[in-house]
């Protein structure tokens, strides 16, 4: 049988007393933190009404870091771990084999900084901000447990969909749908006396679906639905209040429609464009989520993801600053239910609500311990990683613009010349994501405050801050959308985040063939 998460009811406490006491052996130790995570999960997944694949299986990891030294530096050691290393014997030897083995990581990197001081001013110790240390039990939230659906109700779910997508039109060529639910339930204890468990559900489904008119070139769409909570995700409790396959076949209709739409061209100058929530999901995650993350202002990811528009030095940044028009808000928010939640993060923070721009105005940036101190900064919890053996890095988390007051079929009434952008597809963006390119799954004419026609394969692309500043109009009607699979570190970790925000009204200018 497979581990459950309840093994860690046994081990919490031995951890804790592990990770409180073996530290102070260790010669200028100055910090450890152990996180140990235990996954359990059931998927499947079906191409044209067939079933391709079932899963029913866990996993389980621990990641452990350590600062130590004369001139403090990090130290990690991550390692996953089988059903028979889940024992406290068994468990203890290998934590205190990693803190060991993290702690001579960290005292070489102290070692070599030390030596490398004199002709590197930059150079500096590892400083972690102070929080509040927390002691806490979070429980899983859902109405549905996720480990009591049965693999047969998970395959048959993404059967039954598939089959009605493809039966829907002969211009479907290809449906297929997969689904994952599951929990996962985390410790986090440190040498500084935290001790958290905090368990969360996660429950996702994905529709791909490709359809072809006549001869005309294939439309292709995929999309997901999910939330961290239990099976009631898949029967309409979630962002779009539809079941899965109600979700599956409205993606599917869209598809169809789209496959017989004429190509959006690409236009020469600046046009009023209006955005529906969806699109502005992965806008905001391009323009405003990754810029504002602290890693990469301080230039931690230049050589991999690039850097912020929003910083340069910290002389010469943004903060404080006008960087979009007044009616522009954006937040970030782990403690409202998204794909983004949670109430501590890889560090034992607190969560908390981040002002992100406000009112138009820069007003800070997502950080860790570490980059709140470099910063002076007070930390607002924005450190994740993908599984309990990678190391937490900065991320976004619920990020999105903040709702306006007016109603979005007026915004768009409202146009007498312009584009309804709806649905994001693909980004673009360049290495400072000072300016973007993303495709929309579709883009409607408006003319006299009506949509008129129909075009694919198009979107918008603009220099950031100016489009930001051109917002004249901010819908009621927000939305928070999930995000599965925002890439980032190295090696790279694809975390879910989650993103959303109103109908918004700018100028960009059209992207298309």
């Amino acid at each position: 049988m497979k581990p459950r998460i309840e093994i860690l009811d046994t081990l919490r406490e031995h951890i804790f007393k592990t990770v409180s006491t073996y530290y102070k052996s260790l010669s200028d130790c100055k910090y450890v933190d152990v996180r140990l995570g235990i996954s359990e999960f059931k998927s499947a997944t079906s191409e044209n009404g067939e079933s391709k694949d079932v899963t029913d299986d866990y996993d389980a990891s621990f990641g452990i870091r350590v600062i130590a030294g004369e001139m403090s530096s990090w130290g990690f050691y991550g390692q996953s771990l089988g059903k028979n290393d889940l024992k406290i014997k068994e468990i203890t030897t290998l934590i205190i084999k990693g803190i060991n083995t993290s702690y001579e990581r960290a005292m070489a990197n102290a070692e070599k900084k030390q030596e490398f001081k004199k002709s590197a001013d930059s150079l500096t110790e590892v400083r972690l901000a102070k929080i509040k240390v927390c002691q806490d039990t979070v429980p899983a939230d859902f109405e549905i447990d996720p480990r009591k659906v049965s693999l047969q109700k998970v395959l048959k779910t993404c059967v039954d969909a598939s089959r009605q997508m493809k039966e829907l039109d002969p211009s479907v060529h290809y449906a297929a749908t997969g689904i994952r639910t599951g929990i996962t339930r985390e410790l986090f204890c440190s040498s500084e006396g935290a001790n958290i468990d905090q368990t969360l559900p996660l429950t996702q489904g994905v529709v791909y679906v490709s359809a072809q008119k006549g001869e005309s070139s294939p439309e292709v769409c995929y999309d997901y639905v999910g939330d961290l909570k239990g099976w009631e995700i898949i029967e309409g409790k979630n962002c779009y209040n539809s079941s899965f396959l109600d979700f599956a076949l409205e993606r599917t209709r869209d598809t169809i429609e789209l496959s017989g739409a004429e190509f959006l061209k690409t236009g020469k100058g600046e046009v009023i464009v209006v955005t529906d929530p969806h699109f502005n999901t992965l806008l905001v995650h391009e323009i405003v989520g990754h810029p504002t993350e602290s890693d990469r202002i301080l230039k931690m990811e230049t050589a991999y993801a690039g850097r912020s528009w929003l910083f340069k030095n910290m002389d010469e940044n943004q903060v404080g600053k006008r960087i979009a028009s007044p009616l522009v808000n954006a937040f970030s928010d782990p403690t409202v239910m998204g794909y983004g939640y949670y109430k501590y993060d890889a560090e034992g923070t607190p969560a908390k609500r981040i002002e992100v721009i406000k009112n138009g105005i820069l007003n800070t940036f997502l950080n860790g311990r570490e980059n709140a101190a470099t910063l002076e900064q007070e930390p607002n919890g924005s450190m994740r990683a993908t599984a309990s053996s990678m190391v937490p890095i900065v991320r976004m988390t619920n990020t999105a613009f903040g709702p306006g007051k007016k109603d979005p079929k007026k915004i768009i009434k409202e146009v007498k010349d312009g584009y309804y952008i709806v649905s994001h597809r693909i980004p673009s963006i360049s290495e400072s994501r000072e300016n973007f390119r993303i495709s929309a799954k579709k883009v409607y004419k408006i003319e006299n405050g009506k949509l008129v026609k129909l075009y694919r394969g198009g979107g918008i692309m603009a220099n950031s801050k100016e489009f930001l500043m051109s917002i004249d109009a901010v819908g009621n009607d927000f939305k928070m959308y999930p995000i599965p699979n925002c890439g980032k570190g190295q090696p790279m970790q694809v975390m879910r985040v989650g993103n959303g925000g109103p109908t918004l009204r700018g100028k960009a200018r059209l992207a298309g063939c």
